[in-house]
């Protein structure tokens, strides 16, 4: 939070649910920052489960709980994306998400690596590799790892010369129109 405040990066979150406790607790900083346009929210589920071996039920289920809880956490719709667990997905689940008005899909072209606990020199490297012009990046933040390296990875975007932007932005997609 205090990264994406003090370098203005443009930022996607795609949050679960499941883990409010951590979200809620941050949810004052990140309203205002959503509010700016600075931060969008992508729905990608509340549970995080492999969408492919669940119900239609469940599926929509899952999709509607975390909308809901976006919606009273941040006071925005995370439609029109949806990032499927695991980018675990096929035409049938693309349906259903988007009959509920979910009509984009996010994936993405590059990584952090950091679902998983990797070394600095692993991450860095992963973002040397990919941060490029037009790469959907994803990161978790789910290890420490990242969280010292910030100030490198914005050297670099700095040093190529990228102007990261939201998926609307990117797309040009919006709360109003999908």
């Amino acid at each position: 939070m205090a990264f994406a405040q003090r370098s203005k990066i443009p930022i996607t979150f795609s949050p679960n649910g499941a883990y409010r406790a951590v979200w809620d607790r941050h949810a004052e900083v990140l309203r205002p920052l959503v509010e700016t346009g600075q931060l969008q929210i992508g729905n990608h589920t509340w549970t995080h489960k492999n969408l492919l071996h669940e119900t239609d039920a469940a599926i929509r289920a899952d999709i509607e709980k975390n909308e809901q809880w976006i919606q009273q956490t941040f006071g925005i719709t995370s439609r029109p994306w949806f990032r499927p667990p695991y980018g675990a997905h096929n035409h049938h689940v693309d349906g259903l998400a988007g009959e509920l008005g979910y009509t984009r899909i996010l994936l993405w072209d590059g990584s952090f690596g950091d679902s998983t606990l990797l070394s600095p020199e692993q991450l860095i490297g992963l973002a040397r590799q990919y941060l490029q012009p037009g790469t959907i990046m994803l990161g978790h933040a789910n290890h420490q790892t990242v969280l010292g390296l910030f100030d490198q990875i914005e050297q670099l975007i700095e040093q190529r010369q990228l102007e990261p932007v939201t998926l609307d932005t990117m797309f040009g997609t919006s709360r109003a129109v999908g």
